[in-house]
Formats: C-alpha cells, sequence, structure tokens
C-alpha cells in the first residue's frame, strides 16, 4: 500500500463514521471510539496472542444485540499469562504493527501507556491506553484487563459486529451470565459504598432483554463468589436495600449517570431498577445458599417460573 492510497483510505473511513454519526444521532467521536476498539479487537483476533483475552464489558452489548445501550470508551478483557505491566506493553505495541488489511487506522506502538488499575471499585487489574490516528483525527483507545476471574459457562468463540463492514474480529467473549454475576458481586461487595451506577443499569438491561437458565445463572453466582472470596447474601444484599435506593446520594449519582449517559432505554428510578433486581437475583442466591439446585428459567422481564 502506498502513503496516498492509505491516506485516502483513512479520509474515506472517517467520512463514512462522520455520515454514519450523523445517521444515528450519536457523538462522533464516540463513534470514532467504537471504530478505534473495533479495530483494536481485530488485530489482537489476528495475532499470536488472541486465546490470551476473552472480551466482557460493556461492549458485550454490541455483540449481543447491535447496539451499546450505553456508550462506552473502553475495551475489557479476562486476560490469561504474563501479567506484567511490561509485558502487557509489549504485546500492545506489537498489536499496534500487527499487518492487516487497511482499514484506515493507524495505532500508535509510542503512545502505549499501562498502569496499575488502583481504583477501590474495579477488581484489581492493568489498564493500556494508547491512541490511533484516522487522517488527522486522534482515537483514544483504553483496555482494561483483569486476571483471574471464573468464566461459566466457558467462554464462547464469536464474530464481533463491525460498523463499515470491514473484516470481522474473531474472538472469545464471556457469557452473558457470568457478566451478571461479575455485576451482582459487585453490588454485595461495595453494598452502601456502592458508585457504580453503570452496574445497576446493565443489570436491568440485561434482565429485561435476555432469558436465562436457573441452574446455569446460581452456577455461575457460585463460581465468581468463590473465586472473588466474597460471601453469598442471605437475604437482600444491602446494595439493593431500600437504605441504598432512597438514599439522597445514591440517588443524585443516579440521575446523573441517567443524564450523562445518551443512554438507549432509561428506567424510571434507581428504586425501581433496585426492587427489580431484586427479584432477579436473590431467589437463585437463596437457593444456593440453602444448598439447592435452582431449576427455575427466567423469561426477558421476568418473573422466575
Amino acid at each position: 500500500m502506498n502513503d496516498k492510497r492509505g491516506k485516502n483510505t483513512a479520509a474515506s473511513v472517517r467520512d463514512r463514521l462522520l455520515t454514519l454519526a450523523r445517521e444515528r444521532g450519536e457523538d462522533f467521536q464516540l463513534i470514532l471510539t467504537r471504530y478505534g476498539l473495533e479495530r483494536l479487537l481485530y488485530r489482537l483476533s489476528q495475532s499470536n496472542y488472541r486465546d490470551r483475552f476473552i472480551l466482557k464489558g460493556a461492549m458485550l452489548f454490541i455483540l449481543w444485540g447491535d447496539q451499546t445501550h450505553r456508550p462506552t470508551r473502553d475495551v475489557d478483557f479476562l486476560g490469561f499469562g504474563d501479567s506484567s505491566e511490561a509485558g502487557l506493553q509489549a504485546i500492545f505495541r506489537e498489536l499496534c504493527g500487527i499487518p492487516v488489511e487497511d482499514d484506515g487506522l493507524v495505532l500508535r506502538a509510542d503512545s502505549v501507556q499501562v498502569e496499575a488499575i488502583r481504583d477501590e471499585t474495579e477488581y484489581g487489574g492493568i489498564r493500556v491506553r494508547l491512541f490511533g490516528d484516522l487522517a488527522g483525527a486522534r482515537v483514544r483507545i483504553q483496555a482494561d484487563i483483569g486476571y483471574g476471574d471464573a468464566v461459566t459457562p466457558e467462554a464462547k468463540e464469536i464474530e464481533y459486529p463491525t460498523l463499515l463492514g470491514n473484516s470481522a474480529p474473531h474472538l472469545r467473549a464471556y457469557p452473558r451470565e457470568t457478566v451478571v454475576a461479575e455485576k451482582y458481586q459487585a453490588l454485595v461487595n461495595l453494598g452502601m459504598a456502592n458508585s457504580r451506577m453503570k452496574d445497576f443499569y446493565d443489570l436491568w438491561v440485561i434482565a429485561r432483554e435476555f432469558d436465562f437458565d436457573g441452574l446455569i445463572l446460581s452456577e455461575a453466582i457460585r463460581n465468581t463468589f468463590s473465586r472473588r472470596r466474597t460471601p453469598l447474601p442471605v437475604h437482600t444484599t444491602s446494595g439493593l436495600s431500600s437504605e441504598f435506593y432512597e438514599d439522597a446520594q445514591k440517588n443524585t449519582q443516579w440521575n446523573a449517570f441517567l443524564r450523562k449517559g445518551r443512554l438507549i432505554t432509561t428506567p424510571l428510578s434507581l428504586a425501581d431498577v433496585c426492587r427489580f433486581l431484586d427479584t432477579f437475583l436473590i431467589p437463585p442466591t437463596q437457593a444456593l445458599t440453602q444448598d439447592q439446585n435452582f431449576r427455575a428459567k427466567w423469561v426477558p422481564g421476568g418473573p422466575w417460573h
């Protein structure tokens, strides 16, 4: 590929993304970010490191329903193998140079920065930041990588949807059951200190739109709580209690999240969400604490039957 053709491709891609943003009424910078994350996934899927990362996080919503429900500015992985900062920096620098079909995006290997995630609300891990260039537009890319979690049932091979019809990433991704289990564990672990309103929203969306087998979901909850050394709650956790959803500060945080989130679907109130999640999460949890098999089925929107 000569330099002129590369510049023409990049300009064309940028124009198509701008048109797409206008058609959808979405922020162009968010579309750029999604494109950058998508093409990073493709480079990963073409590399020798493909099997060392399992896709998780908010980007899964695009896979499950071709829309994100809420915009995300980063990609999340469960990682395997070397978890050192130096090792991950070397991997992501190498990914920047993976030879792929021209998608207009140039990832800057010299921009790769790696640091430990020190946010107390996160379950450890490493954060990777880098930048890409698309016809002069700077594309910010962030990847958060956790280690050591259980995945129930096992991760599945997926084809990730693309914005412009480029070659699609093929890699492994989290099942919905483990997404639910990890977000639920965070609610229990953080309790009244929880300010991660996106987790409440994500759980609400998942429980409204998808069905679940009680045996599989309860096993995912058991395995995640065990791996993260978190006791299962016998009754409603404080993170879903009336004390939580009636708290003025929590409602301020929730309303700010709704206002700023550019959400596809908006629930009515934090109280509605917590009460709904209680009906979704507590029955399988109680079965586990009583050492019973939970054979119920969840239909989208509930209830268990």
